[in-house]
């Protein structure tokens, strides 16, 4: 006769369909719980419970809790464990295309339910609790996605180099995808449709690209008004 499992006992590696679910489950849980409490507070059987599987599914998906934790940070938002497919195209892509993926990859998460405002605030949670994680994304995702908008950037200008006014003009690019995320209570307050409508990503990419654009026509004219001695 078989011995009894235990509570905490590893489980029987599932089928495809239900690993995956039960690895969606613990993921979701872990990061709702994660931004709620903080990694140090949150313990992995609280975690278990609130998707309801065993404890050792942690084991089985994750390794450990601070695995849980590495995932429910990056997946959700960041782009998983890959590098999106423009990053390497360089040259190959126009601005405007370069653009267009930029936005696309960024804003893709917005359509999935609460998960964009828990994400951020598990990385306002990281900055003030930091486990490394947030330096970690600064290298990864966000240093490379900044220098591919300088890079660019560069080649539309037909520069060089880089300079400050680039790096700037990079980060205000950025950051009115970026406002979607950390400002999208404020959004929903002003004007709610704007991203609970069907298609409403969509839109934002098209129209992000449009006002980057604008902001890259404004720093042209800057640039032939200090080549004229026109200070703007």
């Amino acid at each position: 006769m078989a011995a009894a499992s235990t509570p905490d006992a590893l489980p029987a590696a599932p089928a495809g369909g239900e690993r995956h679910a039960t690895r969606d489950r613990l993921l979701r849980a872990g990061l709702r719980l994660f931004a709620q409490q903080g990694f140090a507070k949150t313990s992995t059987r609280e975690i278990a419970e609130a998707a309801g599987v065993n404890v050792a599914a942690i084991s089985y998906h994750f390794g450990d809790k601070a695995g849980l934790y590495r995932a429910a940070f990056f997946e959700p938002l960041c782009g998983r464990e890959r590098e999106p497919a423009w990053l390497d195209a360089g040259a190959a892509l126009t601005l405007e295309q370069t653009l267009a993926a930029f936005y696309a990859d960024l804003l893709a998460p917005l359509g999935d339910g609460d998960t964009p405002r828990l994400c951020m605030k598990l990385r306002f949670r990281e900055m003030f609790e930091p486990t490394g994680l947030w330096d970690e994304e600064l290298r990864r995702d966000i240093g490379p996605m900044h220098a591919a908008l300088v890079a660019a950037l560069q080649r539309h200008f037909g520069l060089a180099q880089p300079d400050d006014e680039l790096h700037r003009l990079a980060i205000c690019i950025a950051g009115l995808g970026v406002h979607l995320h950390v400002g999208r209570d404020i959004v929903d307050a002003l004007a709610p449709s704007l991203l609970a409508a069907a298609g409403a990503v969509g839109d934002w990419t098209d129209r992000l690209v449009r006002y980057a654009l604008a902001m890259v026509e404004a720093e042209a004219r800057r640039r032939a008004g200090c080549a004229h001695g026109v200070a703007e």
